[in-house]
């Protein structure tokens, strides 16, 4: 199983925007290494769901429901499909994620510009008890 987080701009696409769909394709990706990310997810793998811009902070818990495919906006690119799982019962703050040590080694915060990339089972399993 591999772990991954997801970024969005609420005003764009948020948490709940996604809730709403229940299910929905994660397309519009234009980073190669984003993409090689995509191209990883396996079906059931979880996935964070980052609030970027003002809010910054995991506000959510998805699955990978579909393995990569063509981006149906530009089939030289790849999407997949994430499934709602819940919404985390406290949202994961980037302030929070900053203050621990054990998770310094993030790749969004090293590439802040990545869309989606991957966790290490120890940061996810950090991330989630943070979210108690």
């Amino acid at each position: 199983m591999n772990y991954w987080i997801v970024k969005s701009e609420p005003s764009s696409y948020s948490w709940e925007d996604f809730v709403k769909a229940g299910e929905d394709v994660w397309d519009g990706v234009r980073n190669h290494q984003a993409k090689n990310f995509l191209n990883e997810m396996r079906k059931g793998d979880p996935v964070l769901f980052y609030h970027s811009g003002k809010d910054k902070a995991i506000v959510g818990l998805a699955k990978v429901s579909q393995e990569a495919y063509p981006d149906p906006g530009d089939s030289d690119w790849v999407a997949v499909d994430l499934q709602v799982d819940r919404p985390l019962k406290n949202p994961v703050t980037l302030q929070a994620i900053k203050a621990e040590d054990a998770l310094s080694e993030m790749k969004i915060l090293k590439q802040s510009r990545l869309s989606v990339s991957s966790l290490e089972k120890e940061e996810f399993d950090l991330l989630i008890r943070l979210s108690q």
